[in-house]
């Protein structure tokens, strides 16, 4: 089954009938959550024409149809986002190169104290400035090809160890990595990484199977940190406007704050360490 059959009869499994004012009639039912013919019953479509939609025989849909669709499952924004980009994002053809960081924004994240990191499509760390190397690690340490930062969160124990409640954050993770992977269909860099982790991580294959999609939109993190003890960092997203493929995300905490005071030490003990990026011949040698 095609992944837009397997996103719709996850989410269809996870609505019960009397959730959206249906009988739970035929019980016992052969089916989890909703039938076919309710969701179809429920978004104003043929069941014909939603079965064909699931079964992936179905080459375009309509706003509406995909609205009713979204309604009828309860789907968040996110996972509409992502319902609309399996229906209409076709895989790309050529290259998936990894977008340079320019001049001015490295110029930025060199002048930023908070610690900041450019993150590509794949969720790969492409720059960094000090305060992200001593609040995390030496990105340079680690190859260009393994340093996607979902990749890290699971198989690099020092970033795997830093984060008090990792079982939320891996599992968000997770479904931020799906919501990339529809904006990239066919990227055989994102296929790797998939794979890679479904191999080595019984959580990630258990949490990637759940279909959950998110996007990046920032948040609160609980780290322990090996320096300065425990942190409680608000984080924030940063769209890139001169560079599509581009987001910043930059650590801060409430002035005044115990977490705020820690990152004023740990930017102090880091205080001459340089920007650190990769170089051209690094990324190349990296693939």
């Amino acid at each position: 089954m095609s992944e837009l059959g397997e996103f719709l009869k996850a989410k269809r499994a996870a609505v019960s009938p009397e959730a959206v004012g249906l009988p739970a009639v035929g019980n016992p039912r052969r089916v989890p959550g909703l039938r076919r013919e309710e969701v179809a019953l429920l978004a104003s479509v043929s069941v014909d024409h939603y079965t064909r939609l699931e079964q992936g025989r179905v080459s375009a849909a309509s706003e509406n149809l995909l609205a009713g669709i979204a309604r009828a499952l309860r789907l968040t924004a996110a996972e509409h986002e992502y319902l609309r980009m399996l229906v209409q994002t076709r895989p790309r053809r050529g290259r998936y190169d990894e977008p340079e960081v320019g001049a001015p924004l490295r110029d930025l994240l060199a002048a930023l104290t908070a610690p900041a990191l450019v993150l590509g499509p794949r969720t790969d760390v492409l720059a960094w400035n000090a305060g992200a190397a001593a609040l995390f690690l030496d990105f340079a340490e680690i190859p260009v090809a393994q340093r996607a930062l979902v990749r890290m969160v699971f198989l690099e124990p020092r970033i795997r160890g830093l984060f008090v409640n990792w079982h939320q954050v891996a599992a968000e993770a997770v479904d931020r990595l799906r919501m990339a992977a529809a904006r990239a269909p066919g990227d055989p860099r994102l296929t790797r990484l998939v794979g890679e982790l479904s191999v080595h991580d019984a959580d990630f294959r258990r949490w990637w199977g759940g279909h959950g999609v998110r996007t990046l939109a920032g948040g609160r993190k609980h780290l322990r940190h090996p320096v300065v003890g425990e942190l409680e960092l608000d984080w924030q997203v940063l769209q890139v406007l001169t560079a599509q493929d581009q987001t910043m995300l930059a650590y801060t905490a409430p002035e005044g704050s115990p977490s705020h005071e820690a990152l004023r030490i740990l930017s102090s003990w880091n205080a001459d360490a340089p920007v650190l990026r990769p170089t051209p011949e690094a990324e190349h040698d990296g693939m």
